[in-house]
Order: structure tokens, then C-alpha cells, then sequence
């Protein structure tokens, strides 16, 4: 029986018994430390304003979990939307490059695809897949086959959702993630990259769940943030959009930006 039968018959008997029941057994706060739950789809949503945080925090919680080498799956007009990702922002987050493969597809459908192949590979670590605004092929269905995949490849499997309100599906986890300003080092040096992370949805245990964290790319793990009051108020800031991630190259500028991670192939 080759995979796609396996897949298949696999998928008919969840039409009838519903999902597979596994979980993430781990303390809550595990991910801080050890990252995503292996073997499982996960959701990562943000604002378009927010969207090169949340590539930072799929990165970071690749580099957390040592889940690598790292497939990234993107469309085109994804790249148009948000910029070419950026190699020496990948560098700082602490990401070797050389194990990040970078592949651009025509479009939404072409995504699924890839992503369905690539979710099989066992050799693969992390993929994610970007995508940009509702997205409606990313269905309850086709998570499903995402999810089976990704326990029977133990490849971990990121849905990057930028601009997306979050729908029905069969994600292990959902989280929102929101830039925050940074601890200034020595020197005021620039701080961590800084993360105000949610917890929306987690498959059997406890959700709703709030951080606010820095990213040690020396630990290759997330520390708690210590709360920044503003100068004349005294009272702790709001997020910051886009502080402290350089993630991505300026979207009007990207033509001509610093060296990027590009397609191969």
C-alpha cells in the first residue's frame, strides 16, 4: 500500500470516528523551551502590520525544537505582500541558512499541493506554509490531511495565516502573534526580539493563555519580557508593531534590498 492509499483509507475512517485524539502532553509553557509539539499541524496567525513577527516566531520556535532542516512555502503574490524574507534577519534570529530551503508557487492551490508532498518527506524538520489574507482552500479538509501527514511523517507543520481570521480546522494549536518593544541592552544596544504571544486554541488542554517574551538566539529558547513603562506615564506600553524583527526587506524596496533567502528551482 503506497502513501496516498494509506492517506486515503486513513482519511475515511476519520469521516466516521473523527479526529485522532493525540495531544500535546507537555506542560503548557513547554514550547517556550522545546517549541511546537512535533508531528503536528499548528496555526500562527498576525496582522499584516504584525506579519515579519510571526515569520520570527515560526523561525524561533523551529530553532527551539532543533526542527530543522526548514522547508518555507510561499506564493508569489505572498512575496509581493510581505517582502522577500531576509537572510541576515534569519541570521540574527540565530537560523543557519544553509538549512532553509525558500520555494515560491504560482499560486493557493499550488501551495496545498507542494505542501501535501512536502509534509511527507521524512528527512524534513519544520515546513511552513505562508499564506496571505482568507485563504479559503486551508479548510477543516484539507488541515485534516495536513495533520495526518504530519503524524505519520513526524515532520512539525506551521500554517503561517497573515491577514486571516481563524476558521474551523484541525490544527494541534492556534496562536496570535503581536510584536512588543524591546529591553534595550548595554549601551541602549538593541534589545531581543520581543513577542506578545497568545494561546487561542489547544488541542485537550487549557487555552486563552497569554506571554509576553524575548527570544535568546544564544539558548535557542524564549525567556519571559520584563514589562516597559512609557518614560511619561509610567504605565506598562502596548505592543509595538515591527519592533526588533528584521524579518523580511521593505515591501516598496525589495527589488533592491540586502541579500534575501530565494527560490531554488
Amino acid at each position: 500500500m503506497n502513501d496516498s492509499t494509506a492517506l486515503i483509507a486513513r482519511l475515511k475512517r476519520i469521516a466516521t470516528t473523527g479526529l485522532p485524539s493525540q495531544r500535546d502532553g507537555r506542560a503548557v509553557e513547554a514550547w517556550m523551551t522545546e517549541g511546537m509539539a512535533k508531528a503536528q499541524l499548528h496555526e500562527i496567525f498576525a496582522s499584516v502590520d504584525d506579519s515579519a513577527s510571526a515569520a520570527g516566531f515560526a523561525v524561533a520556535t523551529t530553532l527551539a525544537a532543533r526542527a530543522v532542516p526548514l522547508l518555507w512555502l510561499r506564493t508569489e503574490a505572498s512575496e509581493r505582500q510581505g517582502g522577500q524574507l531576509h537572510a541576515n534577519g534569519l541570521v540574527e534570529m540565530g537560523l543557519d541558512v544553509s538549512s532553509l530551503v525558500l520555494a515560491l508557487v504560482d499560486d493557493e492551490a499550488s501551495l496545498l499541493r507542494t505542501a501535501a508532498d512536502a509534509a511527507r518527506c521524512q528527512g524534513l524538520g519544520t515546513l511552513v506554509i505562508e499564506s496571505w489574507g482568507r485563504a479559503a482552500s486551508i479548510d477543516l479538509t484539507a488541515t485534516r490531511r495536513l495533520m495526518l501527514a504530519a503524524e505519520t511523517s513526524g515532520v512539525t507543520i506551521l500554517s503561517l495565516r497573515i491577514d486571516a481570521a481563524p476558521v474551523p480546522s484541525a490544527a494541534a494549536t492556534r496562536w496570535q502573534v503581536t510584536s512588543c518593544r524591546s529591553q534595550p541592552l548595554d549601551a541602549d544596544a538593541p534589545g531581543k526580539p520581543a513577542f506578545d504571544i497568545e494561546l487561542l486554541r489547544r488541542r485537550g488542554g487549557q487555552a486563552g493563555l497569554r506571554w509576553r517574551v524575548e527570544w535568546n538566539r544564544d539558548a535557542y529558547d524564549f525567556e519571559q519580557a520584563l514589562p516597559q513603562p512609557d518614560i511619561e506615564t509610567g504605565i506598562d506600553t502596548a505592543p509595538l508593531s515591527g519592533a526588533g524583527i528584521p524579518m523580511v526587506a521593505d515591501r516598496a524596496a525589495a527589488d533592491d534590498a540586502s541579500p534575501s533567502v530565494r527560490r531554488t528551482g
